[in-house]
């Protein structure tokens, strides 16, 4: 289809009308010209095609799909190839129903604990993100289905979602914010980018030129149709001005005919209106020249992959003893309101109506004859006293305990924020009372984000299952009886309290405004660079069996600023089960420098070894791996100097380190004025020579010749006085040597000094 030669035939109102919905769910149609309407369908770990034509919040019912695990486990298994397949299936089932375009991955950064959403966001770290959405996008348009990734950007909270303002500073953006969209785009090329409600420094990012075209399309790339999330759209002509093409849903005729009114008016050109109308045409007919009018799926195999994809996304998070795997032969006593009953997913708008669902009791009946008390419930936080004693008598008559508890989901959805990180305290209790008559405790965490755990150091087990999709029961199963062997790490750090948290005094804000006032120090960035003990790191995840890292090696100890580095270390299998190892790579400034994270995720690989079996682990690193975004030049930069690049098994386990010596060849640009420091204009090549008089007149004060007898403190108080001293106070101490009217003429030298570094 020439898109391009149908959007000349249309009028200005047929224009018009393809940038906003049809209704809620469908993009309009232009019958004149045979232009059918798309479908677009939430999601994004499971299709919620809706048969309601107005319900974007899951209060009504959609069709039977797969329900797959929310982003905040599937992150965890760190397995791109795992993505790929999920995003597949749901490519296949979008096909088979006809939907053009799903909503999602979602690929916002997990800011805090507490936001409502956290289960359908990856990771607290933008690389892992990245490349998380990028696979599962990749999956998905491998069926010729478009994704929507969202919600871009700085999108973090439910207080307030569609009114705040986030305010955040540009190197943190482009570092933690915007680094796991760029990911993203870069690796997934979407079909379609959802802007988010929030303002972000003042503007709205439905209508935010900087975001929608300045950094998404001339940056990184990106060359399919934006999207409003439904109801983002604040003003359609300064969205549509500034790179936004589709709003939704259906404004009625309200926004066509403004964008109309705008172009009559000369406010907006009508070429930006023929931009965005191409933008959408070309998707839609992507899909439509692509679509396969015979796909169907298969439910039973897509459960099952399910629960394949459940299983390798958990994490072990403790196993004191060897308590797990747990034999067949022992009496297991299954305990808790999540055993017949599982919370799989969220609230909200990618609430799925599951196809069907496989509950831990069900499923353990393959391994092990269980016995089962509730404990406690889930709608009202409150023991019963009668349900308390029943799983007390059940944990003592039993030689194992595993109670399911988490949140319920009253506790966290889309719409809102929790208020705190705690279970239910009547699972507290629970717990407790379940640890004075066994001592041999499992604990399997249902819940969408971290919790506090009180209770961590008495039991020997914990696994954290996530939101595992409707397959959960199932692969719990298979882990807790060792069908399996755990091999998910945490995509997030858990924090012992809610307080150590780095965002915890300025989240969500105060009224309209909430302040970024951590910065770069986001997750395990801060814990690092703080030393804040946490629960459990970043990275973290056991197995049944253990590894060994050995012979880490760089294929180059000096480099320049423009070339990748390849990292490779031998991982050894040396327990009794076969199982795999995510490998961690994470690069750690080892010079003086701009202030930086301890360490950063820059590479990872997941490897199965069988018992004995050793493999290569390896991983490119390229300049953007040692690099921080610079706001002086508005790009990425990599400081000169050491850098150690870490092996490691979680961010708080480096098992191998090697050291990386990295030369510049570019430099910062230093604009020197009279108030310049001598450390910042000495960093210009030739400087020194340039300020010589003055610093031969303050040496000469300082002692000159003998300046060895004024002892070791005072040499080091004259160099840093030096080293932070404005130009302009230089003449206080150099005395006769320099001449204050020169001042001007030396400032240009080394002005034009700083041009020619930078030529």
């Amino acid at each position: 289809m020439d898109v391009h030669k149908l959007v000349q035939e249309m009028t200005l109102e047929e224009k018009a009308s393809l940038c906003s919905g049809a209704d809620f769910w469908h993009t309009k149609a232009v019958e004149r010209l045979g232009i059918p309407q798309m479908m677009v369908s939430d999601g994004p770990h499971g299709l919620r095609k809706q048969d309601q034509s107005a319900d974007h919040l899951g209060i009504n019912d959609s069709i039977k799909a797969v329900c797959f695990p929310t982003a905040a486990g599937l992150a965890c298994s760190f397995d791109r190839e795992l993505l790929f397949r999920v995003g597949e299936a749901l490519g296949k089932e979008c096909q088979a129903e006809d939907v053009g375009v799903i909503l999602g991955p979602a690929a916002n950064i997990k800011r805090s604990p507490l936001c409502g959403r956290n289960f359908e966001y990856f990771s607290e770290d933008p690389y892992l993100s990245g490349e998380m959405a990028a696979a599962h996008i990749r999956g998905v348009q491998s069926r010729n289905v478009g994704t929507s990734l969202k919600h871009f950007a700085v999108n973090n909270q439910e207080t307030r979602r569609m009114s705040v303002d986030a305010r955040v500073d540009e190197r943190t953006q482009r570092e933690i914010y915007l680094a796991s969209f760029e990911g993203a785009v870069k690796g997934g090329h979407p079909w379609t980018v959802m802007c988010s409600y929030n303002r972000i420094n003042g503007t709205y990012a439905s209508e935010n030129p900087r975001l929608l075209t300045g950094i998404l399309r001339d940056e990184w790339g990106f060359d399919g149709f934006t999207v409003t999330d439904w109801g983002a759209c604040n003003d359609h002509v300064a969205g549509v001005e500034a790179g936004l093409d589709l709003e939704m849903p259906s404004s009625g005729s309200y926004n066509d005919e403004a964008l109309v009114r705008a172009v009559r008016e000369a406010r907006i050109s009508e070429a930006a209106v023929d931009r965005a109308a191409e933008r959408i045409l070309t998707v839609m007919y992507r899909y439509f020249e692509g679509r396969d009018r015979t796909a169907v799926f298969d439910r039973a195999a897509h459960h099952n992959l399910a629960r394949l994809v459940a299983r390798e996304s958990m994490v072990l998070l403790k196993n004191d003893g060897n308590l797990l795997p747990l034999s067949a032969s022992r009496r297991v006593a299954f305990i808790g309101p999540f055993v017949k009953r599982p919370r799989y997913q969220g609230g909200g708008s990618s609430h799925i109506n599951a196809s069907e669902e496989t509950c831990a009791m069900e499923a353990a009946s393959e391994y092990a004859d269980v016995i089962y008390a509730q404990g406690c419930g889930t709608k009202e936080d409150r023991t019963e006293p009668e349900l308390l004693l029943r799983a007390v008598n059940a944990a003592q008559a039993a030689d194992v305990a595993v109670l399911f508890v988490g949140l319920p989901d009253s506790f966290e959805s889309e719409g809102y924020d929790r208020t705190h990180m705690r279970l239910p305290d009547c699972q507290n209790e629970l717990i407790r009372e379940v640890l004075k008559v066994q001592r041999r405790v499992v604990v399997v965490l249902h819940n969408g984000s971290p919790v506090e755990m009180p209770w961590a150091d008495e039991v020997p087990a914990i696994l954290e299952a996530y939101l595992g999709g409707q397959a959960v029961g199932g692969a719990v199963a298979d882990l807790l009886f060792g069908k399996a062997s755990p091999c998910g790490k945490l995509a997030e750090t858990f924090p012992l309290r809610l307080e150590d948290n780095p965002s915890y005094l300025n989240f969500p804000g105060d009224g309209d405004t909430v302040e970024y006032r951590e910065g770069i120090y986001v997750g395990y960035r801060y814990y690092d660079k703080r030393g804040v003990n946490v629960r459990f790191p970043f990275g973290h995840g056991l197995t049944y069996t253990t590894f060994e890292y050995a012979n880490l090696r760089l294929d180059k100890v000096q480099m320049k600023d423009t070339e990748t580095l390849t990292a490779s270390v031998d991982v050894t299998n040396t327990g009794r089960v076969a199982a795999k190892e995510i490998v961690q790579f994470y690069v750690s400034p080892a010079h003086a420098g701009i202030s930086r994270p301890v360490k950063e995720l820059r590479g990872f690989e997941k490897v199965y070894l069988e018992p004995g079996e050793t493999k290569t682990v390896t991983v490119e690193l390229p300049p953007r791996a040692f690099a921080y975004y610079e706001t002086a030049i508005a790009d990425w930069f990599v400081e000169p100097g050491a850098y150690a690049v870490l092996a490691a098994a979680s961010s708080a386990d480096v098992r191998a380190q090697a050291r990386v010596e990295i030369e510049a060849t570019r430099r910062l640009p230093v604009h020197v004025h009279e108030n310049t420091t001598f450390g910042d204009a000495l960093k210009i090549p030739g400087a020194a020579e340039i300020l010589k008089p003055f610093t031969d007149g303050i040496g000469a004060m300082l002692g000159g010749e003998n300046s060895e007898a004024l002892g070791e403190s005072t040499r080091e108080m004259a160099a840093a006085m030096l080293r932070d001293l404005p130009l302009r106070a230089a003449f206080a101490f150099a005395g006769d040597k320099a001449d204050r009217g020169k001042l001007p003429a030396i400032v240009a030298a080394l002005n034009d000094a700083s041009k020619r570094a930078q030529a």
